[in-house]
């Protein structure tokens, strides 16, 4: 059973705080911590802004290819992760508390070539980090779908891979073996990556309209993962699509805890949720909480999700909580969300890059007071 607030009530918002713009598009954005947002961009730049006084504090130009992905990993005794940067079909590691200003592709403490030589126009597009930062997992526009054990910098590749591009992957947590992945041939697999073998796989349903004319494809366009298992995809005809097989209740939940399978179950059918939740594709999305979703649609709709699963009632409760338009950015490729900000970037109207940081306020819904306009 699946239950949808409706009508929609927000009992969260959140203000436009900044916009900021930058002379190529965005393409990708990380948290570092609470403090700063990693930006990369078209142009082969990466920046970090603090975001207390959003200046950018750190910069790598110059990388050759668009940056399409970065993942930061927390190293002890500096205030700035490292970052691993995807560009064209190299893997970059970069100390970011170097003592220079501006970072070259020649301050690269390590590179990672993981395309194929055969076909140099393989490139990367999506990182991911497992939960305790020893491996990193990639994918590419060939459909390969692979992992760097960054202790010894050994690449992994899975035995099959995506008929198209793979955009999305991510790392399960509590399974140290496994991962999944999203591509636009509409399939989202399951792999143990320490044997590089398929375990599952969700061949998803075309929509339709009156007559059984097909609608967009669902290329699977963007994936969240959540610490209690719950995997989240965006399509491009514009459905959500909620694994939830694999769900986990949280240590501090108090309820019955459900049996570990032997697999991880989060690709089973009977227990998805797939709704129609735009007319356009939703390319970006993150978990904040164990529970709570962020989605963007390509157009600029943001909408927030709680996601409650009960287990013992075969029940999802998927309750909209927030929902806004953004104001510059008129194409979103990215979105991070955390320590009561949601960060959305792309193209401005005339192509330009720009991002821009939404700031919770207190629960105007809950207190009762008549919201702000963002606009004003």
């Amino acid at each position: 059973m699946v239950h949808t607030s409706d009508p929609f009530q927000p009992n969260e918002w959140y203000t436009l705080q900044r916009v900021l713009q930058t002379p190529a598009h965005i393409t990708c954005l990380a948290s570092g911590h609470a403090g700063h947002v990693f930006a990369g961009s078209a142009d082969g730049s990466l920046r970090v802004y603090d975001l207390s006084s959003f200046k950018v504090i750190k910069a790598v130009r110059g990388l050759g290819a668009e940056v399409s992905s970065v993942a930061c990993v927390k190293r002890a005794g500096s205030d700035l992760p490292d970052a691993w940067v995807a560009c064209g079909s190299r893997i970059m590691n970069f100390q970011m508390d170097s003592p220079k200003m501006i970072l070259t592709a020649d301050d690269a403490l390590t590179v990672i070539d993981v395309g194929d030589a055969s076909d140099p126009d393989d490139v990367l597009n999506e990182l991911s980090l497992n939960y305790n930062e020893t491996r990193l997992a990639f994918c590419t526009d060939s459909g390969v779908v692979g992992v760097v054990d960054l202790s010894t910098k050994a690449i992994s590749r899975m035995r099959t891979k995506h008929e198209s591009v793979c955009g999305s992957v991510k790392f399960i947590p509590d399974r140290p073996r496994e991962l999944v992945s999203g591509g636009y041939d509409s399939q989202l697999r399951h792999f143990d990556f320490h044997e590089g073998k398929l375990l599952s796989i969700r061949n998803l349903p075309a929509d339709t309209v009156v007559g059984g004319v097909g609608m967009s494809p669902p290329f699977v366009m963007s994936m969240a993962m959540s610490s209690i298992g719950i995997m989240a995809a965006g399509t491009a005809d514009g459905r959500l699509v909620l694994g939830c097989g694999g769900y986990k209740p949280p240590k501090s939940s108090g309820g019955k805890k459900k049996k570990r399978s032997r697999k991880w179950e989060g690709l089973d059918e009977d227990e998805e949720v797939i709704d129609k939740i735009a007319e356009g594709p939703i390319v970006a999305m993150a978990f904040d909480e164990s529970d709570v979703l962020t989605v963007s649609t390509l157009l600029g709709t943001m909408v927030r999700y709680v996601v409650m699963v009960e287990p013992d009632e075969g029940s999802v409760v998927v309750e909209k909580v927030w929902q806004q338009e953004t104001q510059s950015v008129k194409k979103v490729n990215a979105l991070v969300v955390g320590n009561e900000r949601v960060i959305v970037g792309g193209l401005t109207a005339n192509g330009t890059g720009v991002f821009e940081i939404w700031k919770q306020d207190i629960n105007y819904a809950l207190y009762g007071l008549p919201m702000p306009n963002p606009r004003s």
